[in-house]
């Protein structure tokens, strides 16, 4: 059977967002507001 693998590991470079794109998200994260009602929930963002 053929082997698979290579002989070098992959090398995993260090991913580092930029600060505008953890900005984003924090923010994101605020402004939704998840509602449960029942079985069905609601998704809102306030702006």
């Amino acid at each position: 059977m053929a082997k698979l693998y290579s002989k070098n590991a992959l090398a995993t470079s260090k991913l580092l967002p930029k600060k505008e794109t953890i900005s984003f998200l924090l923010k994101y994260s605020k402004a939704l507001n998840i509602v449960k009602m029942g079985g069905i929930n609601f998704e809102f963002i306030a702006n």
